[in-house]
């Protein structure tokens, strides 16, 4: 599976990680979704009204929380979307995951190159719950951080995952390149 990649991306509330993986999705054959997609429509039938503020965080972080010792369903979702992009032409899924032990869970679990990413861009802050408070309790393979314009990191985001590419050996048959990116620099980015 050389033209093929998992990338379990993390990184605090706010850092950017939507945004990078839009400008990846718009480069490459990629798609992205989250661990905690499941809890939400849970959460939702719940009364959630959706709302990421530091209450809303952590009502996702204990239910997830709840749902991984009960039946680790965030893991089962996970694995049925990784085999689903196994079957497509797509060549990059981001899976956004917290924790540690998911991630480890994932990196241990996934058959074709994948690698763990922390976004970060300078700010810390305090979400009052664990899953957003100590994604910084992993040793990540890859460091970005999202600390320039928007107009440089995407070119630099960009650079940055054809490095990850080439350091995995993955091999990108098809770039979308709906949105043509000239004088690429290389990312202020710290490679682990």
């Amino acid at each position: 599976m050389k033209n093929k990649i998992v990338i379990l991306i993390n990184g605090q509330g706010g850092v950017g990680k939507d945004t990078l993986c839009d400008f990846a999705i718009n480069f490459f054959k990629a798609r992205s979704i989250s661990s905690i997609d499941p809890i939400k429509k849970l959460a939702r039938l719940g009364g959630w009204d959706g709302c990421k503020d530091a209450s809303g965080r952590k009502l996702l972080a204990e239910l997830k929380k709840a749902f991984i010792q009960y039946n680790n369903l965030p893991f089962n979702y996970v694995m049925k979307e990784y085999a689903d992009f196994l079957a497509t032409e797509e060549n990059i899924l981001f899976v956004h995951v917290r924790e540690p032990d998911e991630i480890e869970k994932l990196l241990n679990s996934i058959n074709c190159p994948c690698i763990s990413l922390l976004i970060k861009n300078g700010d810390v802050v305090a979400w009052g719950n664990n899953a957003d408070d100590c994604v910084e309790n992993f040793s990540y393979q890859y460091v970005f951080n999202n600390n320039m314009s928007l107009e440089k990191t995407q070119t630099s985001f960009i650079e940055f995952l054809k490095t990850i590419l080439h350091e995995n050996n993955t091999t990108i048959l098809h770039e979308n390149n709906t949105k043509k990116m000239e004088n690429y620099t290389w990312a202020y980015a710290t490679i682990m």
